[in-house]
């Protein structure tokens, strides 16, 4: 079904069409003029625009020019006399339209199967948008590597809930590999022909985000200058995954509950609601229980969201799999780098199944890939990754914490508030110092968000 826009300057024809698309599931609005139709195009998103050609004033070719400008994705049909047939046709081979129909006796069966093929290639459109925009990574249960009872366990969880419609959240710590979940529970549900749309919630600011989730119509804010389907649209029919949930601000986490309660969406600057069929899979590295304790996670969406939780295993709970992971990564390296390594060495696989692993599988991926580029053997022989900036830092801090509360007397006029912030601001310096001032990377030494990071960059005045 889809949201149709009509425009005929004959009132009769446009009652006629409503009625009858209505029928058929369709949302539908009509106009009886071309410069309404501009205005309709200019504030909501439309599969499908069916307008008359000759009309007083702007006529439908005008309506079509307008059309493709602002709004694209939109399919238009045009609906001709006999006297206007060769401009329908003309507007067709030009690539503007997509299709046409001679007015007659049997116009409403003829506009209706022509929005049903105009639908099936925006449809198509759509779908095509979404497996371009992840066919690098798409990936199913054989890309979760590894045979331990914990993974089997989770690839039977994946395997039984991918059969229903519920959101699931996924959680777990960094690096353990939640979209990896996220992507298979979707490749064996029944929407697995539809879309996969992936997004990183801590990654936009609120505006941006809010934009790129429910989309805009022109002249929304600056810098619009058409309309655009947000990605919600975009994995209609299919599954949308939400990384790192725990980073969206409160009132997005409303406009999110919102879709999630009515399914439908309103585009920024859109006046109208957009119904949408989507499985959300949202993911998360942090403690939304302790979050709606603390009063940063709205409650009503954590158990919006937490319908069937999904818990990932770290790294170091399933040991005997990290022989497999190293392998693997040895095997996808290797020759992109032009080298031929045949395995990894005894001793080193030895260490790497020994070690605790805080950066899960990614670590590991990232130790394999340093230690093929730098091997000059047939075999490889990894190194173990060094003591974490943050491990230090943090237990820098602790160290000094418990030095200064084990002194017999408080120093005379000891402020707390002074002394946490003297803390703060020298751990903010000395993670920018050890990350040659990349913020990004220097939230993730000292195990923060890189928006709290922001803020405490500003109240420092950093």
């Amino acid at each position: 079904m889809g949201n149709i826009l009509v425009c005929d300057d004959e009132r009769s024809i446009c009652e006629l069409l409503d009625i009858a698309l209505r029928r058929d599931g369709h949302k539908v609005e009509t106009v009886t003029g071309g410069d309404l139709a501009k205005r309709k195009i200019d504030s909501a998103l439309f599969d499908v625009i069916v307008t008359d050609i000759k009309m007083p004033g702007v006529d439908g070719v005008e309506v079509l020019r307008h059309a493709h400008q602002i709004s694209p994705e939109s399919a238009v049909i045009l609906m001709t006399a006999v006297d206007d047939y060769e401009a329908a046709v003309q507007a067709v081979k030009a690539g503007g339209a997509t299709d046409y129909i001679r007015k007659s006796p049997g116009l409403v069966d003829e506009v209706k199967l022509a929005i049903a093929r105009s639908l099936t290639k925006v449809s198509l459109s759509r779908q095509n948008f979404a497996l371009r925009r992840d066919a690098a990574t798409r990936n199913s249960l054989d890309n979760i590597i590894g045979a331990s009872p914990a993974l089997e366990k989770l690839k039977q969880t994946i395997r039984t809930v991918a059969t229903t419609s519920s959101t699931i959240l996924v959680y777990g710590e960094s690096g353990t590999g939640k979209e990896l979940v996220a992507r298979a529970v979707h490749t064996c549900s029944p929407r697995a022909g539809e879309a996969f749309v992936s997004v990183n919630c801590g990654a936009f600011p609120e505006t941006l985000l809010e934009s790129e989730l429910f989309g805009y119509v022109k002249g929304a804010f600056t810098g619009a200058n058409q309309n655009r389907r947000g990605l919600f649209e975009v994995a209609d029919q299919g599954t949308i995954f939400l990384d790192e949930i725990g980073e969206m601000t409160m009132p997005m986490q409303v406009k999110l509950l919102r879709v999630l309660q009515e399914r439908t969406v309103r585009p920024v600057g859109g006046t109208s609601e957009i119904p949408v069929d989507v499985r959300v899979i949202a993911a998360t590295n942090r403690d939304l229980d302790r979050q709606v304790t603390e009063g940063t996670f709205r409650e009503d969406l954590y158990y919006r969201l937490n319908v069937i939780p999904i818990r990932v295993p770290g790294l170091r709970e399933r040991r005997e799999d990290v022989p497999l992971l190293a392998n693997h990564f040895l095997k996808k390296y290797a020759p992109a780098a032009g080298k031929s390594i045949h395995a990894v060495a005894a001793a080193s696989l030895e260490a790497l199944t020994g070690y605790d692993w805080p950066g899960n599988v990614r670590q590991l991926e990232n130790t394999i890939e340093r230690a093929v580029a730098l091997e000059t053997t047939s075999e490889l022989h990894v190194e173990l990754p060094a003591e974490r900036p943050k491990a230090r830092a943090v237990a820098a801090g602790a160290e000094t914490a418990t030095n200064f509360a084990a002194g017999a007397v408080l120093p005379e006029g000891v402020n707390m508030e002074n002394y946490v912030a003297q803390i703060e601001r020298s751990l903010l310096q000395s993670a920018l110092g050890q990350t040659n001032g990349v913020q990004v990377r220097a939230a993730d030494v000292l195990g923060i968000s890189y928006r709290s990071f922001r803020h405490l960059m500003k109240k420092y005045e950093l």
